[in-house]
């Protein structure tokens, strides 16, 4: 019995097709894989634009792309399908977690979330106001966002790799440490991102908004709707001035978190129906292509499951690979490509470079791990069971790692082919300087701490008694 509750999936007859899929279906299983397809994609754009061949790398993002049906098209560059279009898709994802975050997850309570919340504060102000001491005034001041955020998929990719040397309750913290972080992104990029406001599209924008929300007050649960609101509510935000990724964290939080019908009535729908159709196959011969009494019980068995799940659940769970399989790997191959060819010391050496490699290396594990301190020095929050200062100071290392949004918040700064590579290298050079110390500071912990009748845990009751 235990073996099939715990089980994810029954395992279908092996065919030749399965065995073939099977070693991808592992690797996307992984926690890892997202990060490692992350990195690859990296590895190849900055390889492509350092090549004989960097010209084919620019002029393929630069081709035009039209999109739309009959005469409403739009005609843009592919660099702004993906940056535009496709990443408020990931928008998406990030206020779907969000979300599910306030309800139920980590930022649910007011204790739990005191701790992350407060350190994701410290992680964003120290690092905003390093790069700002360089900049400010200067041609870069307007890429002090840059160095705010982390990237939760290489983050907790790097924490997988150390295995039992990271407790549990360390990766929950860095990952609701991520999602404030993006939600501060969010606020900077609608607040201090955005042109000059166009009040009529904001208005149909607000409308949009107002018309998903009212659906899911009437208890609409099938995405199409809320697909086909969410991309005029698209368009209206790009045209109103303010980014249109906007518009996915924006659509995500009307989303419906509810259960069509509650649990009880699901294991008892449930039971009732297998039942019937254990009872239908006892007759013989038996086939269920031309049983009717077993398609009808399985057919009701997958409605009872689609309205015992949210809708939230159900697009978040549904998107994610997506998210993380193809559209953040090929936002990686399209912003990663930096010429390193040339006067790269010189470079290296600019305010915004400096800058961006100032908060990240320095700023964020300073700003995350003094407010940690101070937040449980004030008594205003504690430390997870199993976590201690050295896990809490490691993890502020991987929060360094800025990477997706890094680059995205470069392109919503700069226009200037030259401030945006010198921001984009001083983002690959922080990104492997912190992931490089947070990964030894975390490897140097002791496998035992994280048994509870270990010393370590014993140490880290101490610290957190501290």
């Amino acid at each position: 019995m235990s073996s099939v509750v715990n089980s994810k999936r029954i395992a279908p007859t092996a065919t030749p097709i399965l065995r073939l899929v099977r070693p991808f279906q592992e690797f996307a299983g992984r926690e890892t894989s997202g990060g490692i397809l992350l990195l690859a994609c990296t590895i190849a754009a900055l390889v492509w634009a350092n090549s004989p061949w960097a010209h084919i790398y620019t002029s393929l993002w630069h081709t035009p792309l039209n999109v739309g049906i009959g005469d409403l098209q739009m005609s843009r560059e592919l660099h702004f399908w993906v940056n535009d279009a496709l990443m408020a898709v990931f928008f998406f994802v990030v206020g779907l977690e969000i979300k599910r975050e306030l309800l139920v997850g980590e930022l649910a309570s007011a204790r739990q979330a005191a701790l992350p919340i407060i350190a994701a504060l410290g992680g964003v102000v120290v690092p905003a106001l390093l790069y700002s001491t360089l900049n400010a005034g200067g041609a870069g001041a307007r890429g002090w966002g840059i160095p705010m955020a982390t990237d939760i998929a290489f983050a907790i990719g790097v924490m997988a790799l150390l295995g039992n040397r990271v407790p549990i309750g360390l990766k929950v913290f860095l990952t609701a440490l991520a999602i404030v972080d993006d939600i501060g992104a969010v606020l900077v990029i609608a607040v201090f991102y955005t042109a000059d406001l166009a009040w009529g599209a904001a208005a149909l924008a607000g409308f949009c908004l107002l018309l998903a929300l009212t659906a899911s007050r009437l208890g609409v649960r099938h995405p199409l709707p809320y697909a086909v609101i969410g991309a005029v509510l698209w368009i209206s935000i790009l045209q109103s001035g303010v980014h249109a990724t906007i518009a996915g964290v924006l659509l995500a939080f009307t989303i419906p978190s509810r259960m069509a019908i509650d649990q009880r009535q699901f294991l008892q729908h449930g039971r009732a129906l297998l039942d019937h159709f254990q009872r239908a196959s006892e007759t013989e011969p038996f086939h269920i292509l031309n049983d009717v009494e077993q398609q009808t019980a399985v057919e009701a068995l997958e409605d009872a499951c689609e309205k015992v799940q949210p809708p939230l659940h159900r697009l978040e769970s549904g998107l994610h690979p997506w998210v993380t399989f193809v559209i953040m790997p090929l936002f990686a191959l399209a912003n990663a490509g930096v010429s390193l060819t040339g006067e790269l010391g010189r470079i290296a050496a600019q305010p915004i470079t400096l800058g961006v490699i100032l908060g990240l290396v320095f700023g964020k594990p300073i700003g995350v791990t003094l407010a940690s301190w101070l937040a449980v020095r004030l008594r205003v929050a504690t430390l997870p069971e199993q976590v201690s200062w050295k896990h809490i100071h490691g993890a502020a290392w991987l929060a360094g790692i800025g990477f997706t949004m890094s680059l995205f918040m470069t392109g919503l700064a700069f226009t200037d082919e030259a401030q945006l590579t010198a921001a984009k290298l001083g983002i690959l050079i922080s990104s492997i300087c912190a992931g490089g110390v947070g990964s030894v500071i975390l490897a140097r912990l002791p496998q035992q701490s994280l048994s509870p009748s270990s010393p370590g845990v014993e140490a880290s009751a101490e610290s957190r008694e501290a």
